[in-house]
């Protein structure tokens, strides 16, 4: 197999491509609250074209100021945003790519506060069963104008420089309501059977044509499975891929899912890497133009394999190139080894964009210069200015505090006092769909390896140490402890810790008593399940799993389900407890307060206990007492998602 097969051109239409690796459209929120471009935009998207990514295609860009679904999208409804957007393509071909933008109207999958406090618009009111927004049914009328709109909108883009546009007909939005039996109700020319659904792609797409000329490359992007029942299935897709090359579509992009079923469109390491392709071959295989893939294509070897096999023309590597801007450069310069992995914890990208404690922006837990690249100095500092700094603790805050600063110039020694990196985040990596976790940690020792970072293991540090290395600058991230709350009896040396088990110190009996309900309970839980054992778990709260992100929690909980319904000798393989305060701990249970009452779960051969952690940090005095410049990162701050580790470290490393 050659992955360079990924770096061979191709045309969509009259444009070539001079490679297969696309820049799908993805959310960012960095558009100004009334849809214009921003700086931040600009060089978000330039240095996916620096790095080498052959096409980019825009986030969603709404055609209407009612098609917005998210609060800083993108508007190109009104010629009043051709400027903005031509000072983005300019500088996207300056750095050598080409950028398609993605015309999209959001339907009923939006809430009132995004579209000025209007009711959402569909082709019939059914509420979207994730928005849940009462929506009004479009009148023919509106149907033809928003057929206007999109043709509009596809002027204002080549007005605008972009090589062409890809038109949404995925992920359940407008034009994908129009298309399911499972939105589109109607009875009129727009609806009624598949001929008439798919009325509304049809006259959108001559509508293009007719304005923009035939030489326009467009691309239509839908999704082959809607995963909701009486969605669009596969069956119908080929159908639909047809229509759309019969229109005059240049190329057909394939995706997945609705709001409805949203875990599929940016799906965590519990699907495989590809995992759309062989549905994509079906309709690769009833069309002649090229035809995108997507679906967690984190690995060059299985997008080369797609390619190189004919399940696929040209490979959309996401949530990829968030992590990774530059990895066509590095495919073609042979330095694979230092590709960034996205690891499908979400965190950081589409978690982001309903998340106000994160400004409502993407970023990447892996590497959080995401979504920085107009802020961010990455540079080296010259060599009079390079410090000698000592990096505490080898968890992700820690090897990424030392990784980027020795990028930027800096003698690094980082020191972990197990014989192991990783910290907690290692033992992350070890419950079901959680590998990736490991490629990230890898990734980061291998840089650390290969930038000269004097990396020791089994080195505790404290103040003498400090002392004696007399560094310029000390960054601590050592991380957090095993919270012990003040409950009768928990201080029992039977009992075990999460990392008792997942880093294999300790066998748990054959029944397990998880106190906390978290998400690193939930995943330990699954693990213990898949392992043969009899679990309990027992949350205080009304809900387990509720600090998980979306995605993953979904999947989650879909196996957790399955085990709660798995019987074993003893009875179900899994028993949750919610709304359960653990008012004492005993050898072999606790004893709970549900309902008012007080009831005792015993007879567990092993308690262990995920209440949470608190902050690590004993060096702190001792540090500044012996060096002058001091960074606290991580949780030795505040406990948090890993995300919060490296975007410290990262921010302490600027400071330096």
């Amino acid at each position: 197999m050659n992955p360079k097969v990924l770096l061979e051109p191709i045309k969509i239409g009259s444009l070539e491509v001079k490679n297969r690796f696309v820049v799908p459209a993805m959310g960012t929120n960095f558009a100004t609250p009334d849809g214009f471009v921003t700086d931040q935009l600009i060089a978000y998207h330039t240095a996916r074209a620096k790095g080498g990514y052959g096409l980019i295609i825009t986030e969603v860009v709404a055609v209407q100021a009612n098609g917005k679904a998210i609060i800083f999208e993108p508007g190109i409804w009104d010629d009043k945003f051709i400027p903005g957007w031509k000072k983005l393509t300019d500088s996207v071909h300056a750095a050598g790519g080409r950028i398609f933008c993605q015309l999209h109207h959001c339907g009923r999958q939006t809430l009132p506060v995004f579209i000025g406090g209007e009711t959402p618009v569909a082709p019939s009111a059914v509420p979207c069963p994730a928005d849940n927004s009462l929506c009004r049914e479009l009148s023919g009328e509106e149907c033809w104008e928003l057929v206007e709109a999109y043709g509009d909108a596809a002027v204002r883009a080549k007005e605008a420089g972009f090589d062409g546009v890809e038109v949404h007909g995925g992920h359940g939005y407008m034009i994908a309501q129009f298309m399911s039996p499972h939105s589109n109700k109607r009875t009129d020319e727009w609806g009624g059977d598949l001929y008439g659904r798919l009325k509304l792609p049809r006259e959108i797409f001559k509508n293009i044509r007719a304005k923009c000329g035939e030489d326009y490359p467009m691309i239509f992007r839908f999704s082959y499975d809607q995963k909701v029942n009486g969605g669009t299935t596969i069956e119908e897709a080929t159908v639909i891929a047809k229509t759309a090359e019969d229109c005059g579509v240049d190329a057909v992009n394939i995706t997945i899912c609705t709001y409805a079923s949203i875990e599929y469109m940016s799906a965590t390491p519990m699907m495989p890497s590809g995992f759309n392709q062989h549905p994509t071959a079906i309709i690769k295989n009833s069309v002649s133009i090229p035809v995108m893939a997507v679906g967690r294509f984190n690995n060059v070897l299985v997008a080369a394999d797609a390619v190189e096999s004919g399940r696929a023309d040209m490979i959309c590597f996401g949530r990829t190139s968030l992590a990774d801007p530059e990895l066509p450069n590095k495919l073609a310069e042979d330095r694979l080894d230092e590709q960034i992995p996205c690891i499908g914890c979400t965190q950081s990208c589409i978690s982001a964009l309903t998340n106000p404690n994160r400004g409502f922006k993407i970023s990447c837990l892996i590497n959080p210069v995401t979504g920085h690249e107009f802020e961010y100095d990455m540079s080296r500092v010259p060599e009079d200015k390079a410090k000698r700094v000592l990096v505490v603790g080898g968890g992700p805050g820690g090897l990424y505090a030392a990784m980027t600063a020795a990028q930027k110039g800096h003698k690094v020694t980082l020191c972990e006092a197990s014989g192991k990196f990783g910290g907690k985040f290692r033992l992350a990596s070890i419950p079901p769909c959680k590998h990736e976790i490991a490629a990230g940690l890898k990734y980061y020792i291998h840089m650390c390896e290969k930038l000269g970072v004097d990396m020791r293991l089994n080195c505790a540090v404290d103040g003498q140490f400090i002392k004696d290395m007399a560094p310029d600058a000390v960054i601590l991230a050592t991380g957090s402890s095993v919270a012990m709350p003040p409950i009768p009896g928990i201080r029992n040396e039977k009992f075990l810790t999460v990392a008792d088990v997942l880093g294999g110190a300790a066998l748990p009996g054959a029944k397990v008593l998880v106190a906390g309900g978290g998400m690193t309970a939930c995943e330990l839980a699954d693990f213990l399940c898949e392992h043969n054992r009899i679990v309990s778990v027992v949350e205080m709260a009304p809900m387990i799993a509720a600090d998980a992100e979306t995605a993953p929690r979904r999947f989650l909980m879909q196996r957790l389900n399955r085990w709660s319904h798995a019987l074993d000798f003893y009875g179900p393989c899994l028993s949750v407890f919610t709304s359960a305060k653990i008012t004492e701990f005993f050898d072999d249970g606790v004893a709970v307060e549900m309902n008012g009452e007080v009831r005792e779960l015993r007879g567990y051969d092993s308690v262990i206990l995920s209440l949470g952690v608190t902050p690590y940090n004993p060096l702190e005095e001792a540090a500044r007492a012996a060096c002058g410049e001091v960074y606290v990162v991580g949780d030795a701050v505040q406990t948090g998602s890993a995300n919060n580790a490296t975007e410290s470290a990262l921010a302490a490393v600027l400071s330096l």
